[in-house]
């Protein structure tokens, strides 16, 4: 059911200062983008082999606003693995024990593909998120 690694997020405190970080590095940066119903502004960062999402708070209520309440220095939110089917995905792991946060049903996520996240208690402290990607 796992594919490759789509993007490993970063939520940071400072989004200027760690865009211009990548940049020093060469990498190529996105424009950021707002996303108001999932409370986050993202910038991904180009990577030979990945993505590295940069995620911002955007509004009082987003969810990186309380991860860097506990987290001021930044850090990980996600690790997200591509999937070909997200239904079938949420149904794989409905069966075997892993809770699907929210409403259970896919979501748009910053790509403009369905996006589901498991709950990280379910992944030993990691939240995890699914990306359906069509493959070659």
């Amino acid at each position: 059911m796992l594919g490759p690694i789509n993007h490993i997020a970063i939520a940071v405190p400072d989004l200027n200062a760690a865009i211009a970080l990548y940049e020093a590095l060469g990498a190529q940066v996105s424009k950021p983008q707002d996303l108001p119903e999932h409370g986050v502004t993202v910038v991904f960062i180009e990577l030979p082999n990945t993505k590295i999402e940069l995620l911002y708070p955007l509004g009082e209520n987003s969810p990186i606003a309380s991860f860097l309440a506990k987290n001021p220095s930044g850090g990980i939110h996600h690790l997200c693995f591509e999937v070909s089917d997200i239904d079938g995905a949420g149904r794989e792991m409905n069966d075997i024990g892993v809770r699907i946060l929210g409403s259970g049903e896919p979501k748009i996520g910053a790509h403009g593909l369905p996006v589901l996240f498991a709950h990280p208690k379910d992944f030993f402290g990691t939240l995890v998120e699914f990306e359906e990607v069509a493959r070659p």
